[in-house]
């Protein structure tokens, strides 16, 4: 079987493109999971990686669940315990896993993000997406519940009216609405997709990446922390902030009224 995903690295930025287009790159009965949690892995250990753009081959980013593969789940083939057990240590490791990367994740949204599709948007920092591209929480239409973590990420990025419109009624947005709703930062000419996703990644990795790494995490904590906790945990991440190179850089080069030059940038 041929790799799901292919990694590219240019300079800073790593470009995961879902590739198995005839499919509609779906994250189910396939090697799509253990790759996307390789790749993560791999983007966790090399410290030159600034920013990352995940994306799919084809007219679709991802079908989601592949139907055919939930055969056996509702047949009685597996047991309910064993379903249970295939989800923990399968799919619903993505969330967790992205969730904890430092690194900025821009999900460019070239067509279909359906079920699981749109969750793994979802999962990802900041969405951008083709004018072709449409969006659905669509478990319900089969029977099923979001069981990939959709139902704590969609409410806190579109609101708890919203995503209950969509879980509950399973309907597709166009990428329009999915701007208006706020689920999508902007929407461009499918032939603009990756380089408006590239433009948005290398704005990312021209900062200094302790600053970028810190501020993502702190963001993401700050979703379930208390503020006194939430606090607490910004002034430790401002103190390593204010000793490091980079920091003094930049406030040397905007008292000298000059560009920075951030070390390590050039240094990995």
């Amino acid at each position: 079987m041929p790799d799901f995903l292919n990694y590219d690295q240019d300079q800073h930025i790593v470009t995961l493109t879902m590739n198995e287009p005839e499919r509609r790159n779906p994250l189910t009965g396939n090697t799509a999971v253990p790759e996307l949690l390789a790749a993560i892995d791999r983007i966790h250990g090399d410290p030159s990686v600034r920013a990352v753009i995940l994306t799919g081959a084809g007219t679709a980013f991802s079908s989601g669940g592949d139907v055919r593969n939930m055969l056996r789940q509702s047949t009685g083939e597996v047991s309910g315990m064993q379903i249970r057990q295939e989800y923990r240590t399968g799919i619903q490791r993505l969330p967790l896993a992205l969730f904890n990367l430092e690194v900025p994740v821009i999900a460019a949204v070239n067509g279909a993000a359906m079920g699981a599709g749109l969750d793994l948007a979802c999962m990802c920092d900041i969405r951008i997406a083709s004018d072709k591209a449409k969006f659905a929480e669509s478990f319900v239409k089969l029977g099923i519940i979001p069981g990939d973590g959709g139902a704590w990420l969609l409410p806190r990025i579109i609101g708890l009216s919203r995503a209950a419109e969509m879980m509950y009624t399973g309907d597709p947005i166009s990428a329009e609405v999915a701007a208006q709703w706020g689920l999508v930062s902007r929407v461009v000419a499918p032939e603009d997709l990756m380089a408006t996703a590239r433009v948005l990644a290398q704005r990312i990795a021209a900062n200094p990446s302790h600053a970028v790494r810190l501020a993502k995490r702190l963001q993401r904590e700050a979703m379930y922390t208390r503020l006194d906790t939430h606090l607490e945990m910004a002034a430790g991440f401002q103190a390593l902030s204010h000793q490091t190179e980079d920091h003094r850089e930049a406030v040397n080069a905007f008292l000298e009224k000059r560009p920075p030059v951030f070390r390590t940038l050039d240094n990995g």
